[in-house]
């Protein structure tokens, strides 16, 4: 088979006419490259158009060239192409096994595209193919980062409830086995009416006071070990043991002597031993209870916050988007990353603020990138303020207009210009791809928005602005 019918059998081919084929192949060189063989090192100036003919070439596309891996088959295009603006390919390619190949130097392209339209045109068609594979790639790349950012605070913020949960209920099970001893002294006991109602206005009296605890100012350690000291007196007073295991419950759910007082009153000496530890019993079991709720809910808001900002239950078109449900959703996933570097946050977002029409998936993955950037920039104990608020111009249009602002060490000013370029990061290598910020503006630009930073020693802020829906 001749160079001009192998290249016919490339796809791409199929509409260039024979002597355009022929054109190629008599300024090209016809190159083998044996199994393994760099062929291109990474970051290196990108000279030739390779047309593939047979074997396999795969590209690194990992830091240093190591990592994930894109393999290009028998009659594949690669390299330089003309109109494109390529200089430098950040990757290596690697002979996978023998690759016989014919390559074209750049400085052809230039009569190529005045000699043979079919062919440029047919290169083209595969640039544009190219952009948008590339396109998809990068944004996956970086959505895959994001969520392996999430994934460890997650996990922890998981793990708290998680552990509070088992934790519980284990000791719910060992609690709930003495309670055939404690139901023989309570069936034992001589109460009237009036005395049980007075037991149960204690009991359901103080539950209901701790189900609204989240208005009360918690005990100090202080205060807390002055009430048991003084309930752990009162219950050895009457004769009641175990007083120092007893007082603890009681404290909890602010029962205090004087609430003792009343029930003794009222039931009388030789209904006490049996009434305050069938008390002390059910509130024992009721703050279990309580503890699982309460970590089960914590549960529920992150796999709820999860499930927002993945969209997991929603289509993949454009919809009316709430900004503020979309930070605060990825504010709760990066919570464990906020807390463990001691970081102040202030969120001013106000309620009615107007909606946008977009993709709320890409929006969230801006919010990430700018508040996991902000973080890491930021020292320990640093201040990250995040606000939203509308914005009316010049021309009447109305926009809502974001601020990320931190007060880490700043930009410096000479790679300002160069942040929202591909690959480019000031992260070590293998903390950061270099596309985060790329993908942040490709976002904003997507919903006909702006971004803009201006940062300094001690202030950055990265200002979002989203045409209202």
């Amino acid at each position: 088979m001749n160079l001009v019918e192998n290249l016919r059998l490339f796809p791409a081919f199929e509409a260039v006419p024979d002597e355009q084929l022929q054109w190629f192949i008599d300024r090209a060189e016809e190159v083998t490259f044996p199994r393994e063989t760099v062929i291109h090192k990474a970051n290196e100036p990108v000279d030739y158009l390779i047309l593939l003919l047979d074997g396999r070439i795969r590209i690194d596309v990992g830091a240093n060239g190591a990592g994930d891996e894109i393999i290009y088959e028998t009659q594949s295009i690669l390299g330089m192409l003309p109109f494109s603006r390529m200089k430098k390919f950040p990757s290596r390619l690697i002979a996978e096994k023998q690759a016989h190949v014919l390559q074209l130097h750049r400085d052809h392209l230039r009569d190529l595209i005045h000699t043979c339209y079919e062919l440029t045109e047919a290169f083209v068609h595969q640039m544009t193919t190219r952009v948008r594979d590339f396109t998809k790639m990068t944004q996956q790349t970086e959505k895959m980062a994001s969520l392996g950012r999430l994934s460890a605070g997650l996990a922890h913020e998981l793990n708290n409830p998680v552990a509070a949960v088992v934790r519980s209920v284990d000791t719910l099970k060992s609690h709930l086995r003495a309670t055939p001893e404690a139901f023989k002294t309570v069936m034992s006991l001589d109460l009237t009416d009036e005395q049980v109602d007075s037991v149960r206005t204690v009991f359901f009296g103080k539950v209901d006071q701790q189900l609204a605890a989240d208005v009360k100012k918690p005990l100090t350690l202080l205060e807390r070990s002055s009430r048991e000291d003084d309930l752990t007196d009162w219950l050895d007073d009457h004769g009641i043991d175990d007083s120092l295991d007893l007082a603890g419950p009681l404290v909890e759910f602010g029962v205090s002597v004087d609430d003792l007082d009343w029930l003794l009153e009222k039931i009388g000496d030789e209904n006490l031993v049996g009434v305050v530890n069938w008390i002390v019993n059910n509130l024992v079991t009721e703050k279990l209870v309580l503890d699982i709720g309460e970590a089960s809910k914590r549960i529920a808001m992150l796999v709820n916050s999860i499930k927002n900002y993945t969209h997991m239950d929603r289509g993949g078109g454009k919809e009316v988007v709430q900004l503020g449900e979309g930070i605060r959703n990825t504010l709760t996933l990066l919570e464990h990353k906020v807390k463990s570097k001691h970081i102040e946050l202030n969120v001013l977002i106000p309620d009615g603020l107007p909606t946008v029409c977009g993709w709320p998936g890409e929006l969230n993955q801006v919010w990430t990138n700018l508040i996991d950037n902000a973080i890491d920039a930021m020292p320990d104990g640093g201040k990250l303020e995040i606000s939203s608020q509308p914005d009316r111009q010049a021309e009447g249009l109305e926009f809502v207009l974001t601020k990320v602002i931190d007060n880490g060490p700043g930009i410096p000013a000479d790679i300002q210009d160069k942040i929202f370029e591909p690959f480019f990061t000031t992260k070590p290598i293998g903390k950061g791809t270099g596309l985060g910020l790329d993908i942040v503006q490709g976002v904003i630009k997507h919903h006909n928005g702006s971004i803009k930073v201006n940062s300094k020693p001690g202030r950055t802020e990265f200002s979002i602005c989203l045409p209202v829906q």
